[in-house]
């Protein structure tokens, strides 16, 4: 198991354990964040737009073109932006934590 830590824009912190070979927005999803997903991982819109510590940024994979397109797109970007439809995890990102930006919109009621 992987650990990730997820931080609300309230600062409230969710430590969450993770299987490797899930994405880290069905993580944030199972662990009740506020990440849509719209699209369901088929990066077609922003909505599970999160801001990776500055600590990790460099230890991920890069993002495609495609993923800084729909960054474009997203609220709240920073410099070290991502999609987590698109950060899969592994072993490598145990320990990782992501902050949930304050203009995130969660439109799915829940």
């Amino acid at each position: 198991m992987v650990t990730v830590t997820f931080i609300n824009a309230d600062g409230a912190t969710a430590q969450c354990e993770a299987e490797e070979g899930t994405s880290l927005l069905e993580v944030g999803q199972a662990a009740g964040m506020p990440l849509e997903g719209t699209c369901e991982g088929q990066m077609a819109c922003s909505t599970c737009h999160v801001i990776v510590a500055k600590d990790w940024f460099h230890r991920l994979p890069e993002a495609s073109e495609e993923e800084e397109d729909m960054l474009d797109l997203a609220f709240g970007v920073e410099r070290t932006s991502r999609l987590s439809c698109q950060i899969d995890v592994t072993s490598d990102i145990d320990g990782l934590s992501v902050r949930i930006p304050s203009e995130s919109r969660d439109m799915s009621g829940s």
